[in-house]
């Protein structure tokens, strides 16, 4: 009885693994699910791999039953002997090998495609690229997004059109971390010393599935928040980028406030906020790592912190205490204790620092 009931308790973490595994509450948050042209190409040589090893086993399985059943040993005759066979050796070297360039083949080529950044070298008559350039920065614990081109900067949400390439450079501000978008291609570090290039593509359909966001994710363990350093990529058609593109570039100076409320918040800005935070897209200081969130179009975003809802409460709350959501980011400690009435007129302002219209 006591091993029944051991079986019947594994049988229920097993099944409560296998649908547990399925829940997700963010839409193209899996390498399962390529959403672009980078992502495809690695998804299809996993399939590759994982059906070279599966077929593998499964005819080292049959060997073994059929050596197992059909010459299992009768008498005790000595079975003939085959050490030496030079037949058997050049056939079990020649199958890994024939399975090696199987899977090299694609590897080596997919490698050569996806690590050619060319176009983001070359500049035109204006000094720009013709390709779409996005300059990325990682901080403890949050995200940095220059546009060289198109000379603005913004935080936390990546903002990119959908059917062609996006080059990136990748560095950081402090320690080690890792740029991951997993629905639209594999990772890779940003490290403070070196800047590290790569491209993606962002797939039309699939965006419009997942309602034209994905999801990004640091993948590389940088300090305690490492598991809530998130950020959302907005992918909109070529001319929805345009837009907001021009949008931003047109914002010059800060947003005045529309209301009394959003005023006294824009002051408390300035007193408490201002000093790391800008509210103007311009990249003021191109070789220096900003000291937290451009929050230029902070109103138009979906997340806050990149973690929380986009929602006046949840503001109010990491306002109160950020160390709560994320612990050890660097914005705890650096103003002091706000009034509810300086609560409520801060987050008026900023829900109102949008720049595009509704």
């Amino acid at each position: 009885m006591k091993r029944l009931a051991k079986w019947r308790l594994f049988s229920l973490f097993a099944m409560m693994a296998l649908i547990l595994s399925a829940c997700s509450g963010k839409p193209y948050l899996s390498t399962l699910k390529p959403a672009g042209e980078v992502a495809q190409t690695q998804f299809d040589l996993m399939v590759l791999s994982t059906v070279i090893m599966v077929g593998v086993i499964a005819v080292v399985t049959v060997i073994f039953f059929i050596v197992v059943f059909k010459f299992r040993r009768k008498d005790d005759r000595i079975p003939k002997q085959v050490e030496g066979s030079h037949k058997l050796e050049i056939i079990w070297t020649v199958i890994p090998i024939l399975l090696l360039l199987i899977l090299a083949v694609p590897t080596v080529s997919a490698t050569f495609k996806l690590a050619d950044v060319s176009p983001m070298e070359k500049k035109n008559e204006e000094g720009k690229t013709d390709a779409l350039v996005v300059n990325v920065r990682a901080n403890l614990y949050w995200w940095e997004f220059e546009y060289p081109n198109q000379e603005i900067i913004t935080g936390q949400e990546l903002v990119v059109p959908t059917d062609e390439k996006v080059y990136f450079n990748l560095i950081a501000s402090d320690v080690k971390h890792s740029f991951w978008i997993p629905a639209v291609g594999g990772k890779l570090d940003t490290n403070t010393d070196n800047v590290n290039k790569f491209w993606l593509k962002f797939d039309s359909e699939k965006a419009a599935d997942a309602d034209n966001y994905f999801y990004g994710k640091c993948a590389e363990l940088c300090g305690p928040s490492h598991a809530l350093m998130d950020f959302k990529v907005k992918a909109v058609p070529r001319d929805e980028f345009d837009q907001w593109a021009t949008a931003m570039a047109e914002v010059k100076e800060p947003k005045k406030a529309e209301t009394d409320l959003a005023q006294a918040g824009q002051e408390v800005f300035n007193n408490s906020c201002i000093g790391c935070h800008a509210v103007t897209p311009a990249n003021t200081a191109p070789e220096a790592a900003r000291l937290a969130p451009n929050l230029t179009n902070f109103g138009d975003r979906d997340r806050i912190a990149g973690i929380l809802d986009h929602t006046e409460e949840d503001l109010k709350d990491w306002l109160r205490d950020p160390e709560t959501f994320k612990p050890g980011n660097k914005m705890t400690g650096t103003y002091g204790e706000l009034s509810e009435e300086e609560l409520d007129a801060l987050t008026e302002y900023l829900m109102g620092l949008k720049v595009m219209e509704e």
